[in-house]
């Protein structure tokens, strides 16, 4: 039996008027006899008398009445605590981050606890090999990540920051010394790329296959976290592209970040689910992005 059938018989009783029982349900005159009539299929019997001229309960339908109003009005109040609830702003927001929570995810995360002090982030690390897996799995509920994403059952945000783009690098290769690396001169090293299931534009925001005028760039080996890539490129086994802030973060003496020419800014947004979106993601999305228009492009 659905809810809506009960509904329009609670109204309706009411009413004793389907024009303004439809009124009061946002329904046509029309929809509001049909969501009757099935009621009174299911039940076999029924429940209202109908003429020209007015609208009665039949004594069915007034037994019906007495009998379902304790449990109708229960279940009402229960839709209405959780429509309210799910407007609400309260309780505890999971939010992933890619590798290292820079000064960026810090920011937006003390930005919306000061703005929301009854929802409290609980942060957890996104595997770069795997970005939107906790998001889709409900582990997370919302994560940062890079743009853009091309995923239909995710939503995103819009960039939070644009930041330069460099070579993580041993420090003994020759490469290591120049004051800034060619997008084309990628071609002459092996870049570490992703494990696990990320899909192919991903892999290309981490690891292009190709250089800008089309010149093939080969694998140094793969890898599921940040810091398995870092190891990866301490030994010498491959460069690897980070964003500025997070090649700032993983500053150590055996290996060096090189600014990169020629290719696009590393793009920071965030991502959540569509089918999962509620009032604290929402309200994070914008306080992250008012964070970012407020001067955190640099993060």
């Amino acid at each position: 039996m659905e809810f809506r059938e009960l509904e329009c018989f609670v109204v309706l009783s009411e009413e004793l008027h389907f024009a303004r029982a439809a009124e009061r349900l946002y329904l046509s005159p029309g929809r509001v006899s049909q969501l009757v009539r099935a009621l009174e299929t299911r039940i076999g019997a029924r429940l209202f008398e109908r003429t020209s001229r007015r609208v009665r309960l039949t004594p069915l339908g007034e037994r019906f009445l007495a009998d379902l109003r304790p449990a109708y009005d229960g279940l009402a109040r229960a839709v209405d605590g959780a429509r309210s609830a799910a407007r609400e702003v309260t309780g505890v927001l999971r939010a992933g981050f890619l590798g290292t929570p820079t000064g960026l995810v810090t920011g937006v995360v003390r930005a919306f606890e000061r703005l929301y002090p009854s929802c409290e982030v609980r942060l957890a690390e996104v595997p770069l090999g795997d970005p939107f897996g906790k998001v889709r799995a409900g582990l997370v509920d919302v994560a940062f990540t890079l743009l853009p994403v091309d995923e239909p059952d995710l939503r995103t945000s819009p960039g939070l920051n644009e930041v330069p783009v460099r070579l993580g690098l041993s420090a003994r290769h020759p490469l290591a010394r120049r004051s800034a690396v060619g997008a084309e001169e990628l071609a002459d090293l092996p870049l570490i790329g992703l494990d696990g299931p990320a899909p192919r534009r991903w892999r290309e925001l981490v690891a292009p296959s190709s250089t800008p005028a089309g010149r093939p760039v080969s694998l140094g080996g793969t890898v599921a976290t940040s810091q398995e890539g870092i190891t990866l490129v301490a030994l010498g086994r491959g460069g690897m592209l980070m964003c500025t802030p997070t090649a700032a973060y993983h500053e150590r003496d055996d290996v060096t970040f090189v600014p990169v020419t020629g290719l696009p800014p590393s793009v920071l947004g965030l991502v959540w689910l569509r089918a999962a979106e509620t009032a604290a993601v929402r309200a994070f999305a914008e306080v992250a992005v008012a964070q970012s228009a407020g001067g955190s492009r640099a993060a």
